[in-house]
Order: structure tokens, then C-alpha cells, then sequence
């Protein structure tokens, strides 16, 4: 259900929030653990849907996932039982609904093709214009029979338990379709190499490898991307999970505080994967205030494959400048570019962003959508092929569209909140709830309660 949610400057900003657990790691561990031999825990702080749709799509395909209980931490504790049995063969079959999450619908597509099982993959109305045949492609190759609808969802999946092994090289750096095909490579015969043009996230090759697997990852240098290589068969074995606070929710925060005058946030147990760290790098190269006090590994992976966590304070700073993120670092931050986008528009002289073309086939076309949102508060921007030209503009009143997607939503939220706009109108704020069903409370403990208000 949509709710239109008007927003306007808050003032300061200070307090603690601890953010929802990563969302990219507690949907593969859901997936895994259900690929496995035994039963696994995954334990994580405030699921939001797409987390829900993966538990809700993984039960589609007949595995027990349950809820056990809430820790006295307020941590939510998901059971799974792993389909596998003991020489390591389970079969995943059932048609499901995946909602709008492309995570849960890429990487089970993977798994089901790997596990000999049969199933359509369905999803809500955005969800179904995002491009499948990126994955499609080299399933078939592998041996698994998968057709998609106009190179879209429904997608359908007929797997094997031998697939082949394969060398592929990913059009476009995504760390879904390369967790998608390390899932199917788990039933190939051999050592299938995955090949990609720039930079992503490690997760699925981490989690993989503390659950037995044979996986290595090699950085290719001078800007050549990644080689990813996995040896099948294998076989993964049940563990639990303690999934770390969500960098790119914790973001929104930073970016907040960062431009809020007199702003004073602390996020404790954020996850700071080296893969996902691009974003603190370039707000503190345009003047941002944040410090990182690393933590001790919470038990999330085994020795070696640990993800780093750490608290982050974040005070705010008199200005920020402008500056340009090229291709090369575009795709190591993909879904904090809308957030970056703000922080450009609060910044002095001229930024840009490009080699994000992969925003377009997201939720929504968020280039699109944020330079929309953008000029509409005021800023002046320009909307490129793959990013956009940002300067600080002269803030004004606007009605927003959030197209159902939580990034834009967030984004513009914390655009009216730090004073980018004299208001905001959100036409659908209840979005949010995808990745981080807590904001709004969050946003009124850090003091901005009463600045968004249904109307």
C-alpha cells in the first residue's frame, strides 16, 4: 500500500540507530543454508521484504524456513532446513513468487539449476522489467533448460544435477548473475570460471568457501576486473549465520549527517566488506567527517572469509566539493549512487557521475528518476546516458516520484530532511520497507521526528 508522506528540513541530527542487517548477505545465506547438508541459523536484525521474499520463495520450492525466535538483542533467528541430503543432492522444484527482489530471483534461478529441480520464477510488475537473459545465458550454457518471457520474468527453469562446467565472461559486472552461476556450478563437473569487467561483491564467493566449497577470486589489476573460479561438484555444509548491519542502509545516515548542520550520528556493527566501502571513500574525498572504529569478526563467516564490521561516527562539515566517479569506481557503489547524488547537490562547484548505465535497469530507471527528483527540489542536473551533472541549486517545495523504489524514496527523503528543499512530497514512502522497514522510526530517533507526515 502506497503512502504520500510530506518531508521537511529537520534541523540537527544526533543519535545512535542500529541499521538492518545487509540484505545481500542474509538473502544468500538463505539460499545456501538451503543448498546444504543440515540445518542452518541465520540470524539478522529487522528483515526487510526483499529478505521476506526470499524466505517466502525459498518455502515455494519446498524448503522449511522458520522463524525461531526473537534474541533478547532484538535479533530475529530464521531456521532452514537444508534440501540436501548426505552425498549432497537436493532438489529445489515448485513454482514461486520472488516480489520485487532480483537478488532472490537471479540467484535461485542458479540454484534451481543446479539442484535438477523444475520451477517458474514470478515477481511483482517491477521486478518483472528488469533483464533475466544476463543469467539465462550462461544457465543454458551450463546444461540447464531456462526460458524467459521477452528476456524477462517469469522465468522458467528446468535444472540438472550434472551441469557443465564453464568459462563465462559477464557483459556487465553484477554480483547477482556471478552468485547465480557459482550456485549452478556446485552440480558442474570441473572448474567453472566466471569473468568480470569490474569490480563487485565478494559475498557469494566468501559465504561459499565457509561452507566448504572450492572457490578462489583473483583481482585481475590495472582496472581488468575479477576472476572467479569454482570446482564442482561440491558440496556445502550447514552453518550458522550472524549477518552484520547493512552499509548501504547505514549510507543514508552518513550522507545525512554528513550535510545536516550540526549533525552528530553513530552506527554500531556495520558490515564494511571491502567491496562495499567505495562510498565512504569518495564522501570523505569530497570533505566528508566519518570514522570507522573496526570490530572484532561477530561469527559471521568462518576464519579467513570473515566480513569486517565496525562502528561508524559521523559528524558534518561546513561544505562539501564536487568531484567526478568514472566507470571504473561507479560499479563498486551502485546502490549508494542516488544518496551520492544528493551529497553532490549540497556540494560547492560542478560533480559528475558516469559508467552507471546499470542504474537504469534497477527498480526503477534511476538515473532517470533522481535527476527528475533532483531539479524538481532545486538542484540543477543533468541527466546523462550513464549518470548525471549535479550543482547546488536554490531549494524549492516539490512532489516527488518515487516509482515504488526504496533507494529514490530514501534518497530524497534525506534531501528535505538536511535542507535541499524546502519540502518533499513522497508519493509513496511506505517503499522503503523493501530494504529498511525501520526508517521513518530511525529518522524520528535521530530527530526528525514530525518532519514526515502522511498526507
Amino acid at each position: 500500500m502506497t503512502e504520500t508522506v510530506a518531508v521537511q528540513p529537520a534541523g540537527r541530527l544526533a543519535g545512535t540507530i542500529h541499521v538492518p542487517s545487509d540484505k545481500s548477505i542474509a538473502q544468500r545465506a538463505l539460499i545456501l543454508s538451503a543448498l546444504a547438508t543440515g540445518t542452518s541459523t541465520v540470524t539478522l536484525r529487522e528483515a526487510g521484504e526483499d529478505v521476506r521474499s526470499t524466505a517466502a520463495a525459498l518455502a515455494g520450492l519446498g524448503v522449511s524456513v522458520s522463524q525461531s525466535k526473537l534474541t533478547a538483542e532484538g535479533l530475529l533467528e530464521l531456521t532452514v532446513a537444508g534440501a540436501a541430503d548426505k552425498a549432497g543432492r537436493g532438489r529445489l522444484e515448485g513454482d514461486t513468487w520472488c516480489g520485487n527482489s532480483g537478488t532472490a530471483m537471479r540467484l535461485l534461478a542458479g540454484a534451481v539449476a543446479g539442484s535438477g529441480g523444475r520451477s517458474e520464477l514470478t515477481g511483482d510488475a517491477s521486478l518483472s522489467r528488469r533483464p533475466m537473459e544476463r543469467v539465462a545465458a550462461p544457465l543454458r550454457a551450463m546444461g540447464a533448460r531456462v526460458s524467459t518471457t521477452d528476456g524477462h520474468a517469469p522465468l522458467t527453469v528446468s535444472g540438472s544435477r550434472s551441469l557443465r562446467a564453464l568459462e563465462h565472461q559477464l557483459p556487465v559486472a553484477s554480483a547477482q548473475v556471478l552468485g547465480a552461476i557459482s550456485m549452478a556450478a556446485l552440480a558442474a563437473e570441473g572448474t567453472t570460471t566466471i569473468l568480470s569487467p569490474g569490480p563487485t561483491r565478494d559475498h557469494s564467493e566468501r559465504m561459499l568457501r565457509a561452507m566448504g566449497a572450492r572457490v578462489t577470486r583473483e583481482d585481475l589489476g590495472n582496472g581488468s576486473g575479477t576472476r572467479t573460479t569454482i570446482e564442482g561438484p561440491a558440496t556445502l555444509t550447514a552453518r550458522p549465520w550472524l549477518v552484520p548491519g547493512d552499509l548501504s542502509s547505514a549510507a543514508v545516515w552518513v550522507v545525512a549527517a554528513t550535510i545536516a548542520p550540526d549533525a552528530n550520528v553513530f552506527l554500531p556493527g556495520v558490515g564494511l566488506n571491502p567491496s562495499r566501502t567505495a562510498v565512504l571513500q569518495v564522501l570523505r574525498e569530497m570533505g566528508a567527517n566519518i570514522e570507522v572504529r573496526p570490530r572484532t569478526p561477530g561469527g559471521v563467516m568462518s576464519p579467513g572469509d570473515e566480513e569486517p564490521t565496525a562502528d561508524i561516527a559521523v559528524r558534518s562539515v561546513s561544505r562539501l566539493h564536487g568531484l567526478r566517479i568514472d566507470a571504473d569506481r561507479a560499479a563498486g557503489m551502485i546502490d549508494e549512487l542516488p544518496l551520492l547524488a544528493v551529497a553532490m547537490a549540497a556540494a560547492e562547484g560542478t560533480s559528475e557521475v558516469h559508467g552507471a548505465a546499470e542504474l537504469r535497469v534497477k527498480e526503477s530507471d534511476r538515473v532517470a528518476a533522481m535527476a527528475a527528483a533532483l531539479a524538481a527540489t532545486g538542484a540543477d542536473v543533468e541527466e546523462l546516458p550513464d549518470g548525471w551533472r549535479i550543482r547546488r541549486g536554490r531549494p524549492r517545495r516539490a512532489l516527488v516520484a518515487t516509482h515504488g523504489d526504496h533507494r529514490i524514496a530514501m534518497a530524497m527523503a534525506i534531501a528535505a530532511w538536511t535542507g535541499l528543499a524546502e519540502e518533499v512530497i513522497l508519493d509513496d514512502a511506505a517503499c522503503v520497507a523493501i530494504s529498511y522497514p525501520g526508517f521513518w522510526r530511525d529518522a524520528g530517533i535521530l530527530g526528525a521526528a514530525g518532519a514526515g507526515v502522511a498526507t
